[in-house]
């Protein structure tokens, strides 16, 4: 073997590998903070080996924390998206606070968050964080359907990304349905609503004009709210996973720095 065509050959072999390994590289990198206790351990059971599939088979990394004491600007900073998992706003740590409004607020990534995430007001001793009120739609929770009711939920934005592949409607068959003391509507864009006359059982307990899942386009990042998050029921539904999966290819790809 002449000394070109072994130094070819080298090459070759160089540039594959090169290749294989630009190949292998994430698409991105996701943080998701979740409650691993209390009323929704359950949903936290079924959303992990999902995420985790859902990663392995799309090629981006998921890592998990429970509580807010790593997160400052140099941890967000390693992540395109952040997932708040059933995981309340309160009782953050300050860097944390101060860390996730700059995130959010100068586009740094994207969020999605779910169910518990909209539990505003003066919770366990812990003052109301305004400003994610403010990033909710200025809203403070009010009440819940503590019984559980089955509801059908209507796409009222069936353009948006994250609408991809989900029907006009579909019905959630277990969610205990949070009320606010008001409607987010004028401040942040509705991408689908529960219709209350379909709850069953039927429950006095009802806003009138119900956001279920939104998105804020004041603020830089890509973000989505997604309230049903209460029952590991909901990863037996096609169309809650389509969501779901819709949202973090949308919210980690609008990353602005």
């Amino acid at each position: 073997m002449t000394s070109k065509i072994f130094l070819l050959i080298v090459s070759i072999i160089i540039i594959g590998h090169s290749i294989g390994l630009a190949q292998k590289a994430p698409r991105f990198h996701v943080i998701a903070l979740y409650e691993n206790g209390g009323h929704h351990v359950e949903y936290t059971k079924a959303a992990r080996p999902w995420l985790d599939k859902l990663a392995a088979d799309s090629n981006f990394t998921i890592d998990y924390i429970q509580n807010t004491d790593l997160i400052d600007s140099a941890f967000l900073s390693k992540y395109h998206l952040f997932i708040q998992l059933d995981y309340p706003p309160y009782a953050w740590k300050d860097k944390a606070v101060k860390a996730f409004e700059d995130y959010i607020t100068k586009g740094r990534g994207g969020w999605i968050g779910f169910h518990h995430a909209t539990l505003l007001g003066e919770f366990d001793g812990y003052p109301m964080w305004n400003w994610f009120s403010g990033f909710m739609g200025d809203i403070v929770y009010k009440n819940y359907i503590p019984t559980f009711a089955r509801g059908k939920v209507n796409i009222e934005d069936p353009y948006h990304p994250v609408m991809k592949g989900v029907p006009s409607s579909f019905m959630v068959e277990k969610e205990e349905w949070y009320t606010y003391n008001k409607s987010p509507r004028p401040n942040v864009h509705v991408i689908a609503s529960v219709d209350e006359s379909s709850y069953t059982p039927d429950s006095d307990i009802k806003m009138g004009d119900h956001p279920v899942i939104w998105t804020n386009p004041n603020v830089k990042a890509r973000n989505l709210y997604i309230f049903m998050g209460h029952s590991p029921v909901l990863f037996e539904s096609e169309v809650y996973k389509t969501i779901f999966r819709n949202a973090i290819f949308w919210a980690a790809c609008g990353r602005k720095s």
